[in-house]
C-alpha cells in the first residue's frame, strides 16, 4: 500500500522560552506523531495517590502565532497503564498566554503513581483556531430530522 505523503509549503514556527535549566523542547517521538512530548521539570518525584491531583511544571513558555492554540493532551500510555490523565482532559494554551505550560494531572487508577523528574507527562498538539461572531436569534430557523434527540438517541 502506498504511503500518504502530506506536503506543506512552510511549517509553523513555534518558539519556546526555557524558564528552568532542566526544561526540554517538546519533540515528536516519531515522524507521524501528531503531538510533541512534554517533559516535566520536577525537582523531586511527585506521588499522586488515587483521585489526587497535581500541577506539574514543564519549565517552558510558548510563543504561538495568533490564530493557533496549543492543546495539552494526556499520554495514552500513562492513561492505559496507570490511570494517569489530565484533570481538564485537554488543556488549551491560548496564543496570547505567556505563562509556564503546566499539566494538571490526576490519578484515576487504584494505586499511587510516582511521576519521576524528567518523565514525559503529556503531549502538545498545535491546532488552528477559528474565532466566530455570535448572534442571538429568537427561534430555531428550521427543524432537523434529529431535532432535540441527544445522549444516545441515534443508537449505539
Amino acid at each position: 500500500m502506498p504511503t500518504l505523503e502530506i506536503k506543506t509549503e512552510k511549517k509553523l514556527k513555534v518558539q519556546f522560552v526555557k524558564i528552568h535549566p532542566k526544561a526540554q523542547l517538546p519533540v515528536y517521538a516519531t515522524e507521524g506523531s501528531a503531538g510533541m512530548d512534554l517533559v516535566n521539570v520536577l525537582e523531586k518525584p511527585l506521588t499522586l495517590q488515587p483521585s489526587e491531583r497535581g500541577k506539574v511544571p514543564t519549565g517552558l513558555i510558548m510563543i504561538l502565532e495568533n490564530g493557533y492554540e496549543g492543546q495539552v493532551r494526556p499520554r495514552s500510555g500513562l492513561a492505559a497503564k496507570y490511570g494517569i490523565t489530565l484533570t481538564n482532559c485537554v488543556g488549551t494554551v491560548d496564543s496570547d498566554y505567556r505563562g509556564e505550560i503546566c499539566c494538571l494531572m490526576i490519578n484515576l487508577g487504584n494505586e499511587p503513581y510516582t511521576i519521576q523528574p524528567g518523565e514525559r507527562i503529556a503531549q502538545l498538539v498545535i491546532a488552528p483556531v477559528i474565532q466566530v461572531e455570535t448572534e442571538l436569534i429568537d427561534k430555531i430557523p428550521e427543524e432537523t430530522v434529529r431535532g432535540t434527540g441527544g445522549f444516545g438517541s441515534t443508537g449505539k
